[in-house]
């Protein structure tokens, strides 16, 4: 197993010889406009990309937790083949082809890909009216002969959906979208570092990677404050917080 952060909550992963391309976020720095009500109008993404998108444009399938823009934006929806086998969250389907792509399946449960087995998570993007607003969101666990376990939480804050994905699939690694989003009222929409902590307390055999922060203007947690709170709870080892463009 081999992933690649491409920005924010991006990710191209080999596994069991398939190549996945998670959640195409392909807009130029500063092409659109910020997250509404929120602490600041910087336009987004925040960040270039770290390289070219021709880098990540030949997956083997494209997989989506869900389709706010700052997952699968115009950008990423213009470059990819229309072609390629795209798997995406029951009631996305629609929308999906709706931008061209013909081979759409929802997975609902679990699929089967060449080598791979991935079962879909769900997680909450926020709580009250807020999270309702968010809508629906997905998760997914990777698992095959010979490669780790990998659960990828999504747009999620730490909650019992969270926990069910842990205690029912052990993974050897998780991924969490860890930017602390959150608009001028209401907590979080993803985690933060308070959600982080209290993941690697209540799942400590699972390795932690880090990502969606420093790309949308909502995202408060940055990787210097999520180190440094890791750093204070000696947790540090147990997570990592890779850069754009990083492979780890």
């Amino acid at each position: 197993m081999k992933i690649q952060l491409i920005r924010n909550a991006s990710l191209w992963l080999e596994y069991a010889g398939s190549t996945f391309l998670i959640d195409p976020m392909f807009s130029a720095q500063g092409a659109n406009p910020p997250v509404f009500n929120t602490e600041n109008d910087r336009r987004n993404p925040l960040v270039p990309l770290p390289f070219p998108i021709e880098n990540w444009v030949n997956p083997d399938v494209i997989l989506l937790t869900h389709l706010h823009p700052d997952h699968w934006d115009q950008a990423a929806i213009e470059a990819l083949d229309k072609s390629l086998p795209l798997l995406c969250q029951p009631g996305d389907d629609a929308s999906v082809r709706a931008g061209g792509f013909t081979d759409v399946t929802e997975l609902n449960e679990s699929f089967i890909f060449k080598d791979t087995i991935i079962f879909r998570t769900t997680g909450q993007h926020g709580v009250g009216e807020i999270g309702k607003l968010m809508g629906q969101v997905s998760g997914y666990v990777f698992k095959a002969e010979g490669e780790p376990t990998l659960y990828i939480a999504g747009d999620t804050i730490w909650c019992d959906d969270v926990k069910h994905a842990l205690d029912e699939h052990h993974p050897d690694f998780t991924l969490v979208n860890a930017g602390g989003a959150r608009f001028l009222a209401g907590g979080p929409i993803i985690m933060n570092e308070e959600d982080v902590v209290s993941l690697c307390r209540y799942a400590p055999y699972t390795k932690i990677a880090a990502i969606h922060m420093e790309s949308i203007n909502h995202c408060f947690t940055t990787r210097s404050g999520l180190n440094d709170r890791l750093h204070a709870e000696q947790l540090n080892d147990q997570v990592q917080i890779p850069l754009d463009g990083e492979w780890f």
